[in-house]
C-alpha cells in the first residue's frame, strides 16, 4: 500500500498535473496545426504551384506490381517528400507560437523585475520600538 500511496503523492505534485496539462494541451495545439496547414495553407499553396496536391508529391524508387501467380499485390515504394514538407510547416508554425509565448513571458517577467518592490508596512514591534527610542531621545536632551 506504501508504494501506490507514494506514487498518487508523486503523480499529484502540482508540476506533474501542470505538465500533464501542457501535454494534452499541446497536443491539441498539434492537431490544429496540422489542420491548419493541410486544410487551409497547402491547398493554396499547391494550387499557386499548378495545382499540386502535396500528400500526392513523392518519388517513386519502386513501382507497385501484381505477381501474376499468386496475385499478391506489393506495394510501390516511395520517398513521400510532399507529407515532409507538410510536417516541417507544421513545425515550424508551432516553434514559431512557442516562441512568441516563451518571448511574451520574459517580457512579463522583465516587468516585473524592474519594478521596485514596495517597501513594507512596518511591524508593531517596529514602531513600538521606535516610539521607545524617540521618548529616551527626547528625556536624554532635557
Amino acid at each position: 500500500m506504501g508504494f501506490f500511496k507514494e506514487f498518487k503523492t508523486f503523480a499529484m505534485r502540482g508540476n506533474m498535473v501542470d505538465m500533464a496539462v501542457g501535454i494534452i494541451v499541446g497536443g491539441a495545439f498539434g492537431k490544429i496545426v496540422s489542420s491548419l496547414v493541410n486544410d487551409l495553407l497547402m491547398p493554396p499553396l499547391g494550387l499557386l504551384i499548378g495545382g499540386v496536391r502535396f500528400q500526392n508529391l513523392k518519388i517513386i524508387l519502386k513501382n507497385a506490381h501484381t505477381d501474376p501467380v499468386t496475385g499478391k499485390v506489393t506495394e510501390a515504394v516511395s520517398i513521400n517528400y510532399g507529407n515532409f514538407i507538410g510536417t516541417t510547416l507544421d513545425f515550424l508554425i508551432i516553434a514559431f507560437a512557442i516562441f512568441l509565448l516563451v518571448k511574451l513571458i520574459n517580457s512579463l517577467e522583465r516587468k516585473k523585475a524592474a519594478q521596485p518592490a514596495p517597501t513594507p508596512a512596518p511591524t508593531k514591534e517596529e514602531v513600538l520600538l521606535t516610539e521607545i527610542r524617540d521618548l529616551l531621545k527626547d528625556q536624554k536632551n532635557r
